[in-house]
Order: structure tokens, then C-alpha cells, then sequence
């Protein structure tokens, strides 16, 4: 089961660079808001992840499972348009939030980036920070690093990166009724008293980066509560 490979996964050194392609949509009239986006891209990831499909003897399980058998990276990308339309064809999963779409889609090696995706802008997709309101109900917390600034871009693999590594930690009874709220996430901003407390407390995920982009390694980017 993916769950299981996500749980045990060790870092072995990889041959070969796998990442999973994350497709947002931001248009230039009425672009979404950055926490929606946000929420999305957590939700699409995790549910490319528990998608029938990457079960053993599904037609997605040897992508994924080569994938989180390394280190999970994710590149996410904007796109609008005819842009957007283009890559709805590929296999993958779209979630949206308050009008807000993101596209996860199936991990494949880097070299192998479909035609479609290669082309869209990797930079360009920030947003303002907004208000983002009451928690939803049902939804899993996801808390943002106050003391990093990232781009919307680079916390949109984070926080899919967060829900990843909360799915196994999930009761199946758990796991069925987030799937029924389309794998629903919050995510928010804490102070940074909020943050320290969260960083010792038990049973808390943390996703600490590897440091390519816009950070240090080893920066403790997101919790998952």
C-alpha cells in the first residue's frame, strides 16, 4: 500500500529524479486567493496518493511507488487558459477550493515532464496573504512556518508534502471520512509562540526541506496537526 512506503520511506539515493508535476491555476482576471490555492494543492497531492489507482495492480502504483521510494519532491507550476485546459488530460487528480484549482499529478521522472507541463512558468505564482476565516469542518490543519518566507509556488508542494505524511498516521475509519470531504485541509499562518509550542508537541508532522529552493535545509517549513 502507498500509505506503507510513505510511512517507511528512508531516502535511499535515487538513480533516477522522479517529482510530481503540480499545476495551478491562476488566472490574470480574478486569480484565486492564496489560502484556497493552498488548500487545494494539499488536497490534490494526498489524493493523487490514495487514489484507487496507485493500489497494487493499479495503473498509477508503479509511478508512485517509485516516487516516494526516494525523496517526494514536488515542482509546482502556474497556468491559465488554454494552459490549464491542456493539462486536465493528464493523468492526475484537480481539486478546488472556494474557486481555487490545483492539478497533482502522477509523479514521473524529471526528464520525462510532459510537453504540456515543461512549458509552464515555475516563477509568477505568488499571491497576497489574505484572511482565510473560520476552519472548515472535517478539515486537517496544516500550519505555515511564520518565520520563512516562501512563495505560494513553494508552499504549495509544502503543504503537499504535509499531507502526505499525515495520510499514515490516519485510522482507515479517519482516512474514509476525509476522502468523503475530498481530503480537505486548512491551512494557516500561527504566531510564532503558536508555532514554537506546535514544534514540541507529540504527534505533530513536521516537513523539513532539503533546501533546493527559497530555504535552508533542514528548515522546518510545515505541522500537520
Amino acid at each position: 500500500m502507498i500509505l506503507d512506503l510513505i510511512a517507511s520511506r528512508n531516502y535511499a539515493e535515487e538513480s533516477e529524479v522522479r517529482a510530481m508535476p503540480m499545476v495551478l491555476r491562476i488566472e490574470r482576471v480574478d486569480p484565486p486567493s492564496r489560502t484556497a490555492l493552498l488548500e487545494a494543492a494539499a488536497a490534490s497531492a494526498v489524493a493523487v496518493c490514495l487514489d484507487p489507482r496507485a493500489d497494487v495492480g493499479g495503473e498509477w502504483h508503479e509511478s508512485v511507488r517509485a516516487w516516494v521510494a526516494g525523496r517526494i519532491r514536488k515542482v509546482a507550476r502556474r497556468a491559465r487558459g488554454a494552459q490549464w485546459e491542456a493539462v486536465q488530460g493528464l493523468p492526475g487528480v484537480t481539486i478546488t477550493v472556494a474557486g481555487a484549482s490545483v492539478r497533482s499529478l502522477l509523479p514521473v521522472l524529471v526528464t520525462e515532464t510532459p510537453r504540456e507541463v515543461a512549458k509552464l512558468q515555475i516563477s509568477g505564482s505568488d499571491l497576497p496573504v489574505d484572511e482565510p476565516g473560520p476552519v472548515p469542518e472535517g478539515a486537517r490543519l496544516l500550519y505555515v512556518n511564520p518565520r520563512v518566507e516562501m512563495s505560494a509556488g513553494k508552499l504549495a508542494a509544502q503543504v503537499g508534502h504535509a499531507s502526505m505524511l499525515l495520510a499514515p498516521r490516519l485510522s482507515e475509519t479517519e482516512l474514509k471520512a476525509w476522502a468523503a470531504l475530498d481530503y480537505r485541509c486548512a491551512v494557516r499562518m500561527p504566531s510564532v509562540e503558536e508555532w514554537d509550542s506546535l514544534m514540541g508537541a507529540p504527534d505533530v508532522v513536521a516537513v523539513r526541506d532539503a533546501g533546493f529552493t527559497e530555504v535552508e535545509p533542514g528548515t522546518t517549513t510545515v505541522l500537520a496537526v
